[in-house]
């Protein structure tokens, strides 16, 4: 009822504007301001959405997929609105003609974004548990999973703006098929070097600022990444400093090592006991500990140390836990921290049908540790 009144005011101000003198570009331009404005608030007004519909699980909703897509919410529920406004400028033909195509492919690339991020959500919440439930390891594949949906959905994006605009989809592949065929044939060295690039963007064994390691028939070679081109990478000699251009082709053939990627980050968590814990129970916690985080994929082996001890002052105890995670990139290290929450969840199951309780400090404590060169 309350949205259906809304909807009604908005046809009753639609038909009023349209009957008044305003010039209909004053309106967009009054209309796309409020858009801004309004679009701030897609959040809650998506959160009003899903109370009403679905009131039971609108709490968990709102913590999993709204709270932590504020931005991308924003950004899209203010286009949309944007978008709905351009109506008032279609008596302006050459304006309209000029400013639709543009805010459509905004609209389109922030839904796009918007998907791409609740997907990488639902992924990382519940997709981790159900492959652990399955027997399965959650390891990178999960990473590439990511990537090749956020190519699918930027394809589809691409495929709804292009017949959004009328492009002739039909003529404009077959014309592509036939050049592609007569391209590959006059260049095909060229043609090898930019496949080599869109590998090495797709795959990213190193970005710029990068210190990598390898070999290419010529000796062993260590530098800094300063560009990756559309043909060729440029390297920074470490040793004499001098600039080393590699073909693309090349390094995505070849074997790199990727110093600047291997780092750990230490982990350090606190539990606290609601009771003192005889010795055999310490030992228990520090089993239960070590294989839980000895499961995760991720975690440097043979790195967890526990150490369980009584406070001065009360009678209780607490467990303090370290341990290093192994990540690449910026992404693997959050789908390993995301992998350390199932680990704790499991570890407070275990323990309570031992009989033993406990809460963890909040929050946990991420520390850089950068490996040494």
């Amino acid at each position: 009822m309350f949205f259906s009144n809304i909807i009604n005011k908005v046809n009753q101000l639609s038909v009023f504007l349209q009957g008044s003198s305003i010039p209909h570009y004053l309106i967009f331009f009054v209309f796309a301001l409020g858009a801004v404005l309004i679009g701030k608030y897609t959040p809650g007004i998506v959160q009003l959405i899903i109370n009403k519909f679905l009131p039971s699980s609108s709490k968990e909703i709102t913590n999993n997929f709204i709270s932590p897509l504020t931005k991308p919410f924003q950004v899209a529920g203010t286009f949309i609105l944007i978008s709905l406004s351009s109506v008032w400028l279609e008596e302006y033909k050459a304006l309209y003609n000029f400013f639709n195509p543009l805010i459509v492919l905004v609209v389109v690339i922030s839904i796009a974004w918007l998907a791409s991020r609740l997907f990488q959500q639902v992924l990382r919440i519940y997709g981790i548990e159900i492959i652990r439930k399955s027997g399965l390891e959650a390891d990178e594949l999960l990473l590439v999973f990511e990537t090749i949906v956020n190519v699918v959905i930027g394809f589809i994006a691409t495929i709804g703006y292009a017949q959004s605009q009328r492009f002739p989809l039909t003529g404009l592949l077959a014309g592509v098929s036939i050049g592609g065929v007569a391209i590959s044939f006059a260049a095909s060295k060229t043609l090898e070097q930019l496949f080599g690039t869109v590998v090495l963007y797709l795959d990213r064994p190193f970005i710029p600022g990068d210190y990598i390691r390898f070999s290419l028939g010529e000796g062993e070679m260590y530098g800094r990444v300063e560009s990756i081109g559309l043909r060729s990478t440029k390297i920074r000699k470490a040793a004499t400093g001098t600039l080393y251009i590699v073909p693309n082709n090349q390094l995505a053939n070849a074997g790199i090592e990727n110093i600047t990627r291997g780092k750990k980050v230490m982990v350090l968590l606190y539990l606290d006991f609601t009771k003192k814990l005889i010795e055999r129970e310490k030992a228990l916690v520090q089993q239960v500990v070590k294989n839980s985080t000895d499961s995760v994929f991720g975690i440097d082996p043979g790195s967890t140390k526990i150490a369980v001890f009584d406070h001065e002052h009360r009678d209780k105890c607490r467990a303090r836990i370290t341990f290093f995670i192994l990540g690449s990139s910026e992404n693997s290290i959050q789908l390993r921290k995301r992998l350390l929450e199932v680990a704790n969840q499991n570890i407070s199951k275990e323990l309570k049908n031992f009989g033993i309780e406990f809460y963890l400090q909040e929050p946990n404590i991420y520390v850089d540790s950068p490996m040494t060169i």
